[in-house]
């Protein structure tokens, strides 16, 4: 244990002094800063592989753990601690791993880049935050690091600040997770006030015995804000998509192994909460359920490849969280590690596309890729395969358990809805494939295949997108689930049936894509005017930017200038008021201050003469 737990600690730590190394000191040296960075990060990875072999060879149900008493009051302790458990363990892998593959394919992609040594920084802080959110042991401190990755998020996707977009962009994704981390907050403080403790394992011996569901009741709500913002769930998905103006190897961490996967992971931490409240439970099922529609309905038709590939991250953490709420959240969490893995290189090879077009963004100006980017090419066809869910590759084991875990648990709806978005997945990444990659051709623009520190991440990225999906599988007795469980998870043997259904409409959805932009059977030109109101709704995203824009200029905006008035006139008139006639009063009463005894003396005889003048007056009235 002790040896787990001396290595652990060790894991964030790295990519942080990486960061202060090179803002302290290496900073004016761009490539030993990035050395610096992937060097850490690198032997992050190695420790993880380390921890994640002696925590599962302890076997499933083990629990590492060590604390250290930060603050104690009456009513109140919080601890600062490490918890290493098998969940715990894959998380530190995916993390480090993808973020290991990412830094090393941003050497090429940044290569020249005038704010390298910073990019570079930035990426660390990234990396150890989320790995510290992965090993903390309680709420308080997994909330420092929760903010640590939203200040990161904001660092890298307005990493380009000269450009107003990608300004816009960072603060947007920074104002709208400070909605959900509120929430997320006053669930914590709620916790404190009613157990005295936000340990994990303090809280899970003590909420299972605590019978008042008013109060979980709202505490789950509170706490489920935080994935909402953080995993950008309706109505806070706004800002993912945005997300993109950062560099693609941002959007490729971000989508896969850090920002977005720490509200999933924070479900699955907290499961023991959740799970004591039916309705949270429901509610989380319908809002990652409708989260992957809704998504996958806007990815359908947008034409930046980038934006098709937020979109589809935004479906696949619905899928995700859609799991949690199912209650299968071995399930969810097995579609949180294949997903990093293919969705890493999806964005990597979108980045590898951009790079070779010099900057190129629009799928239907690109065309031909196929045969001048072979590698990036075919690593993106597998990535697209795996996201699609045919077998045998990653994501179809994880999309299935998720699909499996509805079905039994008998949302026939939600069941329904997940196997329409495997159809609506399929069709929307070959959609993009058969139109950049084996489209007419980019243009005439010199394409070529980018060099092999871009193309060595993609290779490993596009294995792992093929084999990770085994651990989950019958050829394993599903391993995965043997050791990522907890109590009252439920765990379902694999449906052939729901195998063999969700593989067809993958299969049709593919097939579609083939006929209209493939074989073009029917012109995509020609259903756009036909559908002209139902594309312009989808494309513009339901309007729901738009939506929230009309709310801030004329609720939030209206009401700051009813407030300003309110407290110019009102506020400031009753004050300047009071103060006027404190000040007038003293201005009168001066004068009867002059320092002189005959003029005190003959107040005093006037006061006197008052006084009589009253008595006087009394004693008539009561006379009469």
């Amino acid at each position: 244990m002790q040896d787990i737990l001396s290595i652990s600690w060790l894991i964030p730590v790295l990519p942080f002094l990486a960061f202060g190394a090179i803002g302290l000191w290496l900073h004016r040296w761009p490539q030993v800063s990035a050395g610096v960075s992937v060097s850490a990060i690198g032997i992050s990875f190695l420790l993880s592989l380390l921890v994640a072999l002696e925590v599962f060879s302890q076997g499933p149900g083990q629990v590492f753990q060590v604390s250290v008493r930060w603050l104690e009051m009456p009513g109140l302790k919080v601890d600062m601690g490490i918890l290493v458990d098998p969940l715990a363990a894959v998380m530190l892998i995916v993390v480090t791993a993808v973020a290991l593959l990412v830094q090393v394919y941003s050497l090429g992609y940044m290569e020249g880049d005038p704010g390298l040594a910073s990019y570079f920084s930035y990426q660390s802080i990234f990396a150890g935050s989320m790995l510290g959110l992965v090993i903390a042991n309680n709420f308080g401190q997994i909330f420092v690091f929760w903010e640590l990755v939203g200040m990161c998020s904001y660092l890298l996707i307005g990493f380009w600040f000269g450009r107003p977009s990608a300004r816009d962009a960072a603060i947007k994704a920074f104002v709208t997770n400070r909605i959900g981390d509120f929430g997320f907050l006053l669930g914590i403080l709620f916790l404190a006030i009613i157990f005295g403790t936000l340990n994990y394992s303090e809280l899970a011996a003590r909420i299972p015995n605590y019978h008042n569901p008013a109060v979980l009741l709202p505490i789950s709500i509170l706490l489920f804000f935080g994935p909402v913002g953080k995993s950008a769930q309706f109505p806070l998905h706004v800002w993912l998509p945005d997300a993109m103006e950062g560099p693609t190897p941002v959007s490729a961490l971000i989508h896969a192994a850090t920002m977005v996967a720490a509200g999933v992971y924070l479900i699955a931490r907290a499961f023991f909460i959740f799970s004591q409240v039916p309705q949270v439970m429901l509610l989380i099922a319908a809002v990652g359920g409708f989260t992957a529609l809704f998504a996958a309905t806007i990815a359908l038709v947008q034409n930046d490849i980038k934006r098709i590939l937020a979109y589809s991250t935004l479906s696949q953490l619905g899928y995700m969280v859609m799991a949690m709420g199912v209650g299968a959240m071995t399930a969810g969490i097995f579609h949180l590690m294949t997903h990093a893995f293919f969705k890493s290189l999806l964005f990597l090879a979108a980045g590898s596309v951009i790079h070779a077009l010099q900057g190129e963004q629009d799928i239907w100006k690109m065309g031909g890729l196929s045969q001048k980017m072979p590698v990036t090419t075919w690593t993106f066809v597998i990535g697209a395969l795996a996201l699609a869910g045919i077998p045998p590759l990653a994501g179809f084991w994880s999309k299935d358990e998720i699909l499996m875990g509805a079905y039994a648990g008998g949302y026939l709806g939600l069941y329904l809805l997940g196997s329409l978005v495997a159809f609506m997945t399929a069709f929307y990444m070959f959609r993009l494939i058969f139109t950049a990659f084996f489209g007419a051709g980019a243009g005439g623009q010199p394409v070529h295949e980018s060099p092999p520190v871009m193309t060595g991440p993609l290779i490993i990225l596009a294995f792992l997108s093929v084999v990770a999906g085994l651990l989950g599988s019958p050829l394993t007795n599903n391993v995965f689930a043997h050791y990522i469980t907890a109590p009252g998870v439920a765990h379902h043997a694999a449906s052939p049936a729901i195998m063999l259904t969700s593989s067809l409409l993958s299969l049709a959805g593919i097939w579609l894509a083939w006929l209209i932009y493939q074989k073009q059977v029917v012109r995509a030109e020609d259903l756009r005017r036909r559908w002209a109101w139902l594309y312009g709704l989808i494309y513009n995203k339901f309007y729901i930017d738009e939506l929230y824009a009309w709310l801030r200029r004329v609720v939030v905006d209206a009401g700051a200038r009813a407030l300003e008035w309110v407290d110019l006139k009102i506020i400031n008139g009753v004050v300047n008021g009071l103060a006027y006639l404190t000040g007038s009063s003293g201005r009168a009463l001066r004068y009867t201050v002059t320092g002189q005894v005959q003029a005190y003396a003959a107040w005093v005889v006037l006061g006197v003469v008052i006084l009589l003048l009253f008595a006087l007056m009394a004693a008539i009235a009561a006379m009469v």
